[in-house]
């Protein structure tokens, strides 16, 4: 996906806790990173509840998958992008890039999440309407597969 294609994105800084012995970001930071990417993500898109605290939409995480294309150093400032590619019958699946910050096409990782939305009983349950039509109207277009 070209970064244009991406709606939103959110700037974060490397720290020095997320490196590891060569400097660079170590691979399951960037779990951590999508994390954060999907958390402000779900603010943008207007989620009321993005943490899912308060019970008014639970998500488990079914698969995610990551491609290293460069590494990201101490203190360098990237781009957490993320897109809502798809919503299922129970799931969404989201796609996320990371780019260097106002580099343009300065790809650094990409990848795919897809999330369950479970009922009370923790099993697979049908995604509410209205929380795909918040998604919808925050992408611009139909995302129902």
């Amino acid at each position: 996906m070209a970064r244009s294609d991406f709606r939103f994105s959110y700037p974060k800084r490397v720290r020095y806790s997320e490196i590891d012995a060569q400097a660079v970001v170590f691979n399951a930071r960037y779990l951590d990173y999508l994390d954060i990417a999907m958390t402000e993500y779900l603010r943008a898109a207007g989620v009321p509840d993005p943490g899912g605290a308060e019970g008014l939409a639970q998500f488990v995480i079914a698969r995610t998958t990551i491609d290293y294309k460069a590494s990201i150093r101490l203190e360098e400032v990237v781009d957490l992008c993320v897109r809502l590619v798809r919503a299922g019958r129970t799931s969404l699946t989201f796609a996320f890039e990371f780019h260097g910050h106002g580099k343009g096409e300065d790809l650094r990782a990409l990848g795919e999440t897809v999330q369950v939305h479970i009922g009370a009983d923790r099993a697979p349950s049908p995604l509410p309407d209205d929380y795909v039509a918040l998604f919808e109207r925050y992408e611009g277009r139909s995302l129902r597969a």
